[in-house]
């Protein structure tokens, strides 16, 4: 019984085991990004692995119907394999999958139709809608260099005039428009790939509501205030250091009594000459230097 169970897995062709080929191929593709699936073979207690290969345009016409390995995908344990980087143009591809455990080999099972990328599946971006201060500004989900997005974005009033711009790339911020205190805009965006010239459908709109001139004014006057404080704080700050190293430098010296001068200078030198000859010829005698020497 284990030996029926065992040979499920296999077909037997002139009394040797061969894998079966892998089944139910299909290419998921999303923003040109392309999965190759397949069913996978089921063979109990071991592994198996798959070899991809494609066969583009140019290969069919040009190389005699050559067939080439996926760059990533051969081999692979997975019953998936992205082919992105193998559709590099806007052709027919064929592909096809086959299974190989050691020795044993599938025969190759190929994809009933050609895939061709300009059937992929373009979804609207995420998008990230914020106001910074008065400023409109978009940030969009980066999908890669091969993508561009179209984002439109007006003032929600009646009668409104509605904006496009182009943005190259996603990831980054972008500025929209200055708005105005009190009003509300809406934005909303689509995805366009540069490399079929084709536009996904556009997002839900989004949209966000400025602040008013109350709130506005409130914090302007705020501000101004503490520009004041800070203005006080510094000023006094300087005055404060220039007295101090006006005191260190240069501190105020206090003069002796005997060194005030309590007449007037005409005074000191108002000496008459008869007075100063007469102190310049006095001679004291010996006996008056004794008495003012004791």
């Amino acid at each position: 019984m284990w030996f029926f169970y065992a040979s499920i897995p296999c077909l037997l062709i002139d009394g040797a085991a061969v894998l079966p080929a892998p089944q139910n191929l299909s290419v998921q593709s999303t923003n040109m990004k392309h999965l190759l699936t397949w069913s996978p073979v089921i063979v109990p207690g071991e592994v198996i692995d798959y070899s991809v290969e494609y066969q583009g345009e140019y290969e069919s016409l040009y190389m005699s119907h050559i067939w080439i390995p996926s760059s990533w995908c051969s081999p692979t344990e997975d019953p998936e394999c992205d082919i992105t980087d193998d559709i590099t143009a806007t052709v027919p591809y064929n592909l096809r999958v086959r299974a190989t455990l050691g020795s044993q080999t599938s025969a190759w099972s190929a994809l009933k139709h050609p895939f061709n990328r300009n059937s992929t599946i373009l979804t609207p971006p995420r998008m990230e809608v914020t106001k910074n201060g008065f400023h409109l500004v978009i940030e969009l989900e980066d999908l890669g260099p091969q993508f561009e997005f179209l984002v439109a974005y007006w003032r929600r009033e009646p009668g409104a005039k509605e904006h496009v711009k182009t943005v190259r790339s996603g990831g980054i911020p972008v500025h929209l428009e200055t708005t105005e205190p009190g009003a509300a805009y809406c934005v909303k965006a689509q995805t366009f790939a540069k490399a079929i010239g084709r536009h996904s459908a556009f997002s839900q709109v989004e949209c966000v509501k400025v602040q008013g001139e109350t709130l506005s004014l409130a914090l302007a006057l705020f501000a101004f205030a503490g520009f004041l404080l800070i203005l006080v704080v510094v000023l006094f700050t300087i005055w404060k250091m220039g007295q101090l190293l006006r005191y260190s430098c240069c501190p105020v010296v206090v003069l002796p009594d005997t060194l005030k001068i309590t007449n007037s200078p005409q005074k000191l030198v108002s000496c008459r000459r008869e007075e100063v000859e007469a102190c310049a010829m006095a001679v004291l005698s010996s006996e008056e230097l004794f008495r003012a020497w004791s």
